[in-house]
């Protein structure tokens, strides 16, 4: 140290204030007092940069521009340095000592007043340098400016009152900051540690970052890069690496946008889905960057929940750098930001499903959860989800499937409806008396056989301006297509109807003639306000003691030979045709998935095989 005079500086009233903020209270987490740092020497050396295009006076021209950090554990040290545009004299008065911005003196006096500590005053007033004294009880910045009569000094300050200036011999061209840690914040001085914190928060910074002599940051930030430069090994280590991945992506979205915000977005969506596995939730993987700084591993409400199977790295320069997370949640930027890529990616997935149907369908039979969740709670995305749905139907072969666009391409003229019926499976749609009509007149239905699927329907609830409507459901109106063979008569129906009305009493609500049965007798339909058995039974699964008893609207077909006897037998066998009606009537709950008690059907089977066999 030389033996020059020591310049010694009072603090400017205005950096206590933000010097006790920024310990205190800006910050919630310690550890990003070395992004600051790194991203100040990066911001240097980008300066310095730009000053070589117009400046041929440089001082030290040939230093490589990179930073290394040191780490002395024993002294409780941490040492950061660049060779970037350094300072000088009354630049460190400039920089470290004041602040010399105008407006803030009244900003910070309203924030005393208001009591608030706004998360992206220090992204607004650059001075991420003073989180240094979040961790050490004093601090060292070593320099020496770039420009060639530039003097080699040496700040000094514990953060509080002051700080000193004086002369230090044998100083290159940047920037050095030594800080004395804390006592209990000696951690930071473990090379272990601080390699963590540069990978986790820097990087993809632009210059190379040596930790104790080792480069750290090897892998660049792809989404700066043009699309045209990249391998698709490139990309896959990319995956791997900063979304943690094991598999390979399934497809990915590489694009930058100026309006309405500055964005450079790399987005992976994963070949494989844990939660499918029976693994837990998917934690959110897009990360949200700021100049290729980290800014939050996972920031709540960039991207709607449903989302969070996709992965990968969201970069504006727009998004203040120390915004805190509690500001970003409220904050309008983020959610634009977050706008703009929800609508890329679901756009995304519609290009690929039509550019390659085959490997969309494989895809889809892993993901699809995500997106009937997004339709049920996303509502600003629904329709555009719903085009990404797939689903058979009456008119695919087992196995193919189609989107409502598909079915709608296809319609009758004059069909204003979708028509669809939930179930287990294929097989146990194809089987159940609903259909017959519909197939009888070449009207295609959906089939639906996940879990959740009718409540996503409802959600849904039309799609291109046809509604869509459960076959399960009365009141479906389809136009007279009566089998061939003889009917009752409009007579003989209406008295059978009444006959079945007074004998099953409230546990039907109406019984009447229909226009959808071909080869069954009778049908139960659900009442509009009514609850399928799917829904029924994801009631019971989630309440124990969930009650609802089963009313449903009863149709007969009076075309079938089983009706008719029916008809005959409710005058000269009435106690056969009772009988005959509860069992009818069971039969139909049956193949509803509806009846939850078959111990009076089995009693009541045995006594009408007894009579059968005379």
């Amino acid at each position: 140290m030389s033996d020059t005079t020591v310049e010694k500086h009072s603090f400017q009233a205005e950096i206590q204030q933000l010097l006790d903020l920024v310990v205190h209270s800006l910050y919630t987490d310690k550890e990003i007092f070395l992004r600051e740092l790194i991203s100040n020497a990066s911001d240097s050396m980008e300066k310095l940069r730009l000053i070589e295009s117009t400046e041929k006076d440089i001082h030290s021209a040939g230093l490589p521009l990179e930073i290394h950090i040191t780490t002395d554990a024993e002294a409780k040290t941490v040492t950061i340095a660049d060779h970037g545009i350094g300072m000088t004299r009354e630049e460190l008065v400039k920089n470290l000592g004041t602040i010399a911005h105008s407006g803030t003196k009244a900003f910070l006096k309203n924030m005393k007043d208001s009591g608030s500590t706004p998360g992206n005053m220090i992204g607004q007033f650059g001075v991420g340098f003073y989180s240094a004294f979040m961790v050490a009880d004093e601090v060292k910045v070593h320099t020496r400016s770039w420009r060639n009569d530039g003097e080699e000094l040496v700040w000094t300050s514990d953060g509080k009152t002051g700080y000193e200036i004086e002369e230090s011999p044998g100083q290159e061209r940047g920037v050095k900051i030594v800080m004395h840690l804390k006592e209990e914040l000696s951690e930071y001085s473990e090379e272990t540690r601080l390699k963590h914190l540069i990978e986790t928060y820097s990087n993809f910074v632009g210059f190379p970052i040596f930790l104790n002599g080792k480069r750290i940051n090897e892998v660049e930030a792809l989404w700066l890069k043009n699309k045209s430069e990249i391998s698709e090994e490139e990309y896959k280590a990319f995956y791997q690496f900063a979304c943690k991945a094991w598999d390979e992506p399934s497809y990915r979205l590489h694009f930058s946008a100026d309006a309405p915000i500055a964005i450079n977005a790399l987005i992976f969506v994963p070949s494989e889905n844990p939660e499918r596995m029976g693994f837990n939730k998917t934690e959110a993987g897009v990360a949200l960057y700021s100049k290729k700084v980290l800014i939050d591993a996972d920031p709540k409400g960039l991207l709607p929940d449903w989302m969070r199977f996709v992965k990968g790295v969201v970069d504006s320069a727009d998004i203040p750098l120390n915004i805190s997370r509690e500001t970003m949640q409220d904050s309008a930027l983020v959610k634009k930001i977050g706008s703009v890529i929800s609508k890329r990616i679901i756009k995304m997935f519609e290009k690929e499903a039509e550019a390659d149907p085959d490997k969309y369908r494989a895809f889809y039979k892993k993901f699809d959860r995500y997106f009937k969740e997004g339709i049920a709670t996303d509502y600003s995305s629904k329709d555009a989800l719903a085009k990404l749905l797939r689903f058979e139907t009456s008119l695919t072969d087992a196995g193919s499937v189609c989107g409502f666009a598909d079915y709608v391409g296809r319609v009758k003229d004059g069909q204003e409806s979708i028509y669809y019926l939930v179930g287990g499976s294929r097989e146990q749609v194809e089987s159940s008396p609903y259909i017959e009509a519909f197939k009888a007149r070449g009207l295609e239905v959906i089939y639906f056989t996940d879990a959740v699927d009718e409540y996503v329907v409802e959600q849904l609830g039309e799609f291109d301006g046809k509604k869509l409507v459960s076959i399960r459901h009365g009141g479906v109106d389809l136009e007279d297509h009566s089998a061939e063979g003889d009917s009752l008569t409009e007579e003989q129906t209406t008295a059978l109807c009444d006959f079945l009305k007074e004998e099953l009493g409230d546990r039907v609500t109406s019984v009447a003639s229909g226009k959808r049965l071909v080869d069954s007798p009778i049908i139960a339909l659900v009442p509009s306000d009514g609850m399928s058995p799917q829904i029924r039974q994801m009631m019971k699964a989630m309440d124990e003691n969930f009650k609802d008893e089963v009313k449903v609207e009863l149709e007969i077909n009076p075309r079938h030979p089983l009706v008719k006897k029916l008809s005959e037998a409710k005058d000269s066998n009435p106690e056969l045709a009772k009988l005959v009606a509860l069992q009818l009537l069971d039969n139909a709950l049956i193949a509803a998935g509806l009846l939850e008690d078959a111990r009076d059907t089995v009693k009541r089977m045995n006594a009408l095989i007894e009579k059968a066999m005379g």
